[in-house]
């Protein structure tokens, strides 16, 4: 069974990491040290809020639940968010993710992290490997289904 969003735990943690809008990637990273065990992962979000287009994202992954710490900035209900995980990092790895990446690369942002080349592409945009274009294929298959659903539900009333 997919691991489902823990609402009040990703409350609690957004609240004692003080998560800001707009930064998925470094609150998720400041959220997961505080937490033993826990999996780092990037992937996409999409919001059953009438726009549907698929996000970048990260959350945490916690035995059975997912812990989103941007969660207060999204601002939707739980059965209205949709994860897609393109790739996952244990906290040791994520860290050498990091530290490699200011060390090789220290004017840029050391998040998101997006493997080892060769990349792919889709629209103009560089991402991951074949996870990557993956997890955003069933994004944008999930935002294809939430459209048409309200589409049809405007028909219909």
């Amino acid at each position: 069974m997919p691991p489902t969003l823990n609402e009040s735990l990703s409350l609690e943690i957004s609240e004692q990491i003080k998560s800001k809008a707009g930064a998925p990637f470094g609150n998720t990273h400041r959220a997961v040290l505080t937490l033993t065990g826990a999996t780092y992962v990037q992937g996409f979000v999409v919001l059953n809020n009438g726009q549907y287009e698929p996000l970048e994202h990260a959350w945490i992954v916690l035995g059975d639940d997912i812990i989103d710490p941007t969660l207060p900035h999204i601002n939707k209900a739980q059965q209205e968010i949709y994860y897609f995980s393109a790739q996952s990092l244990s906290i040791k790895a994520l860290k050498a993710f990091i530290e490699e990446a200011q060390e090789d690369y220290p004017e840029d942002p050391p998040l998101p992290i997006y493997g080892a080349p060769p990349y792919e592409y889709y629209g103009d945009v560089m991402l991951g490997g074949k996870d990557y274009v993956n997890a955003y294929q069933a994004a944008q298959l999930k935002s294809s289904e939430l459209k048409a659903a309200r589409a049809e539900h405007k028909q219909n009333t």
